[in-house]
């Protein structure tokens, strides 16, 4: 018993005496923190995402004390958070554009499958088997929920087996970019004037989309025809748009003849162009107002007949015998 009293109490004594060192240690190489960094931390959404590019919100706020980081690349705190920082940091915190991820898939619309798949519910696992995965497009959603599964906002789903992204609740983290298998999320603008997408990713010729999917993109270029900004180019059979140039006029979806372009997330209804007028008939020309009758010169008068000469004077008559 006393042999055990004696460990307890050497064991007492090492703790307090390794204690001690630990914390004489702490104090004399202790790294002072600016103190900035733990005030833009309480700042953020400790959503520790990784969509700023660091590790995590405490990595974000060291890098933006150092200088390496700008005070507006938090996706997940948006302006508002971008503010506050700003003001930490003594700096205006500039304009924003809100993002959001794009998934460029709606779907084949009929069943395009080459096989029925029962392994791992999971896009990469399916990706690597061959052709690509079941789906007869190898450019479209495979709809396992990869992207579902790592999204920390709860803001992507799969819905009739195409993943949907939750506009409200996207933060434009990049989980979901970045653990597709197919490239097909991208992060976009979230409006222009409206919100114009081409959801397709499909670089196939025109005649090999048409096989495999109901809804894809063949590259026909008579959305980029139409467009008055120039904003849409072909490239790879695949229209793409510049959001920089583009002002949400839809012209685009009304010329797509899949009606694969979206405007605000739904296809605008095509409306049947307007029958032009006839041409009004020519009015007849009024008829020429008649005219009044030429007043006749008026006739001249008669000369008076000149006096016949006075009988001759009494002078010239002959004398009375």
């Amino acid at each position: 018993m006393d042999k055990v009293i004696f460990c307890v109490a050497i064991l007492a004594i090492m703790g307090a005496i390794f204690g001690a060192i630990l914390a004489f240690a702490a104090k004399v190489f202790a790294v002072e923190k600016d103190p900035r960094e733990e005030a833009i931390s309480e700042c953020l959404p400790g959503a520790n995402c990784g969509g700023c590019g660091f590790p995590g919100c405490a990595g974000y706020a060291a890098a933006v004390v150092a200088g390496t980081a700008p005070v507006n690349a938090c996706a997940a705190g948006g302006e508002a958070v971008a503010a506050q920082i700003g003001e930490i940091m003594g700096v205006a915190a500039g304009e924003t554009v809100k993002q959001i991820a794009a998934v460029r898939c709606t779907g084949c619309g009929a069943d395009h499958t080459k096989y029925n798949y029962q392994g791992v519910n999971d896009c990469l696992a399916a990706s690597r088997l061959p052709g690509g995965g079941p789906l007869g497009c190898d450019f479209g959603c495979l709809g396992m929920g990869t992207c579902e599964k790592v999204c920390p906002f709860d803001a992507i789903h799969v819905s009739n087996g195409v993943a949907v992204v939750d506009e409200e609740k996207c933060k434009a983290c990049s989980k979901c970019v970045d653990a597709c298998p197919r490239h097909l999320i991208a992060l976009e603008p979230y409006k222009t004037k409206k919100h114009v997408a081409i959801p397709c990713s499909s670089k196939a010729k025109g005649p090999v989309v048409t096989k495999v999917c109901s809804n894809g993109c063949i590259g026909c270029s008579l959305c980029a025809k139409a467009c008055p900004k120039e904003a849409i180019v072909i490239e790879n059979f695949l229209a793409k748009i510049d959001y920089d140039k583009c002002i949400g006029c839809g012209i685009c979806a009304q010329k797509c003849p899949r009606h694969l372009i979206t405007v605000d997330g739904v296809v605008p209804e095509i409306k049947p162009a307007a029958p032009k007028a006839a041409p009004a008939a020519a009015a007849p020309k009024a008829a020429p107002a008649a005219e009044a009758p030429k007043a006749e010169p008026a006739p001249v008068a008669a000369e008076a007949p000149k006096a016949e000469p006075a009988a001759a004077s009494a002078e010239e008559a002959p004398k009375a015998e």
